[in-house]
């Protein structure tokens, strides 16, 4: 295959030239080819092949990462069974002995681990030596405290370097790793870290957002009154560098160690499925989803992910030379967990902490921007809302600083709309970038890795993603759960991923991780690796719950969500969350939200709530709600609108009709979207209906 010259706007390498740029899968593609004799004559081949000769894939993923072990594996997918596929069985990992490989060859070529700014404009960077050092004391630190491998080590931090630290740190030991945001209330906090019981809380005093400072050492009280395991809190003050709370140990002297026994340090090996963190999603019932995912599973998809089809290379690298990867996100969303991945590759992350759009008094859209240009970001990765927002508020790129180096931008989250796609490609063209790529992905918390995303020498179609992921078996599946192109369906994974989920934590007899995603199929249809029924012990295929459309030409379009979780820009809240909140309130008797994201559309969440006799709707009574939710959970669930409706609709059993009265303000009629006779309250139904009709005529054509 003939190189050919990318412009990619990449630092030069240590000789001081610009060689050709070869994106990386490419450079995988011809590594297939050499060492196993492989050679596709299209995507479309080559990811057949993936989801079909699963075992030769997965093997050729950690061959071509190189990863260790200090014992063999006895096989790559020992049992294909979902749930409870058996993955690379002898191996022993460390998702932090990875990282850790690159600090000499990084730090040698004068490269930094991770860059970092907040919004007071506090700018660092942290090498790798030092990231190795200050990991290695807070893991000494955690062992001293009698933290053991599987105990939990819980975090409420932003998105500053010593969240990542404190990761590699708990990881290292085997301890298991799990995090909150800051911007997320006590209540949202308890119902998740409750459930694991963690022995260590490492929290920080408050954060800076919008232009303002918000103290969360009131917040952190409550977590230790709330959390009886907790033996241990670390306090990082990054309010105030001199806090001292009675009880708390300082991040500075949990960290300070630098000693014979901190340069000897070495992240423990483990079993390929040691738990590795726990994330929370959210379904519409009951408490949020403790997802627990394993060291290998994680770190093989994240490598896969990240380097092939984003197209992010090792910053030492000559082809990737001076990389520096950027994804804004909060901790509380999967994308810093994405973030974190760049350290496997020996990637230079730059984080950002604080919000995008400047503050309610002064709102600015180039606050990303700007810190791109002053840090060389080369992949530069955010929200779909974001880049909408961006184009909103008619921000032109050329006034914030040289962006030349950008080559890749990355969206996920919700589906990102043709017009805003374009605009962004308008904007680069301005700054003499006629390249710009769009890495479109979609893929979810559930099991930390991408169904969907980009290939840097496909087409790009403004509002498509271009491709299926390597060894993602994913289809779209009508109504009697047949594969359909260019129809929308179901988004069905049917062969298992090293990443998807060890099991639910608490969850004994695994009942509640088989309802939540391999319900709906029968166990065995669709499961042969490369089409066909299996027997039914294989197991039922994943059911994701997005509404997908998988083009003639391989392209995929995302529809939201096809049940009734809320997604608002790419954070999952289960509805039951949201009632807990607004169902607190005296004046408050019954509750409903919808999400109605749609491609081509904006979010929009309205609440409908059913009152007290006597109690009126007024703008006092709305503003109590809205603080409920943004205290409760974050100010992100804040509904767009709220409505007194007479009575929320229900089933005979008494579930709220959530996905009926969604899909009815989405434009399907009512006829076809419930069954009147399996209602309580049929009657209700006919306040929807109008105000559905009143909607469709408000809105633009989609």
């Amino acid at each position: 295959m003939e190189t050919k010259h990318i412009p990619h706007g990449r630092g030069t390498s240590a000789q001081g030239t610009t060689p050709p740029y070869v994106p990386q899968i490419r450079l995988y593609q011809q590594w297939l080819h050499a060492t196993r004799g492989l050679q596709f004559d299209s995507y479309d081949a080559l990811w057949r092949w993936s989801v079909t000769e699963l075992d030769a894939f997965w093997q050729s993923v950690w061959d071509y990462f190189d990863l260790q072990s200090p014992t063999p594996h006895t096989a790559v997918l020992a049992k294909n069974t979902m749930p409870g596929a058996q993955w690379f069985p002898g191996a022993q990992v460390n998702y932090v002995r990875q990282v850790m490989r690159h600090v000499d060859a990084a730090h040698a070529a004068g490269l930094p681990a991770i860059i970092s700014r907040n919004e007071k404009g506090n700018h660092r960077e942290l090498s790798w030596p030092e990231l190795r050092r200050q990991v290695a004391s807070l893991a000494l630190h955690l062992k001293a405290q009698g933290v053991q491998p599987g105990d939990r080590v819980a975090a409420y931090l932003p998105n500053v370097p010593e969240a990542m630290i404190a990761f590699l740190a708990t990881a290292s030991i085997g301890a298991v790793w799990s995090i909150c945001a800051p911007d997320m209330g006590t209540h949202a906090v308890l119902d998740r870290f409750r459930q694991i019981e963690p022995k260590v809380l490492i929290s920080v005093d408050g954060v800076t957002y919008g232009g303002r400072d918000h103290d969360r050492t009131g917040v952190l009280a409550e977590l230790r009154a709330g959390l009886p395991s907790v033996q241990h809190v670390v306090l990082l003050g990054n309010l105030d560098a001199s806090i001292s709370i009675a009880g708390c140990a300082s991040w500075a002297s949990a960290t300070a160690r630098n000693d014979a026994e901190t340069a000897a340090f070495e992240p423990m090996w483990l079993a390929f499925d040691h738990p590795l963190w726990i994330v929370y999603s959210s379904g519409t019932t009951g408490l949020p989803k403790p997802i627990v995912h394993g060291h290998g599973g994680s770190m093989l998809v994240a490598l896969q992910l990240k380097v092939l089809h984003n197209d992010i290379g090792c910053s030492y690298e000559a082809n990737s030379f001076g990389e520096r990867y950027h994804w804004y996100s909060s901790t509380g969303w999967v994308m810093w967990n994405a973030q974190m991945s760049g350290l496997l590759s020996g990637t230079t992350c730059v984080i950002f902490d604080g919000n995008p759009g400047g503050s309610k008094e002064h709102p600015d859209w180039g606050v990303l921007w700007r810190f791109a240009a002053e840090t060389g970001v080369t992949f530069f990765g955010a929200g779909a809302a974001f880049f909408a927002n961006c184009m909103k508020a008619g921000i032109r790129l050329s006034d914030y600083g040289d962006l030349t180096r950008i080559r890749a931008l990355g969206t996920t989250g919700s589906p990102l709309s043709p017009e805003v796609q374009q605009w962004g490609t308008a904007q680069f063209e301005a700054i003499g970038t006629h390249d710009i790529w769009w890495n479109n992905i979609s893929g979810g918390t559930d099991f930390c890795g991408a169904f969907i995303g980009g290939n840097r020498e496909m087409p790009q179609v403004p509002g498509e993603m271009q491709c299926r992921m390597l060894g993602a078996a994913v289809e779209a599946w009508n109504a009697e759960g047949q594969p359909v192109t260019d129809e929308v369906g179901e988004l069905v994974c049917a062969q298992p991923l090293p990443s998807m989920p060890l099991y639910l934590w608490g969850d004994k007899d695994g009942s509640r991780y088989l309802s939540s995603y391999f319900d709906m199929y029968p166990p065995g249809h669709g499961r042969q690796p490369g089409g066909g029924d299996g027997p039914a012990s294989m197991g039922a295929v994943w059911r994701h719950g997005d509404w997908l459309k998988i083009g003639a030409n391989g392209g995929c379009t995302i529809y939201g969500r096809s049940d009734a979780t809320i997604n608002r820009h790419g954070l999952r809240m289960g509805t039951s969350e949201i009632y807990s909140a607004v169902e607190s309130l005296p004046e408050v008797l019954d509750s409903m939200v919808v999400d109605l994201e749609y491609l081509g559309r904006e979010s929009y969440m309205p609440l409908f709530v059913v009152l007290r006799p006597g109690q009126a709707l007024d703008e006092a009574l709305r503003a109590r709600i809205n603080a409920a939710v943004r205290t409760a959970l974050s100010p992100r669930f804040v509904p767009d609108d709220i409505f007194a409706v007479a009575e929320v609709p229900r089933t005979l059993s008494g579930k709220k009709q959530e996905l009926p009265i969604k899909k009815l303000l989405l434009g399907q009629p009512i006829e076809k979207v419930v069954n009147k006779d399996a209602m309580a309250n049929p009657g209700c139904l006919d306040w929807y209906v109008a105000f559905a009709a009143e909607r469709a005529q408000t809105l633009p054509a989609a």
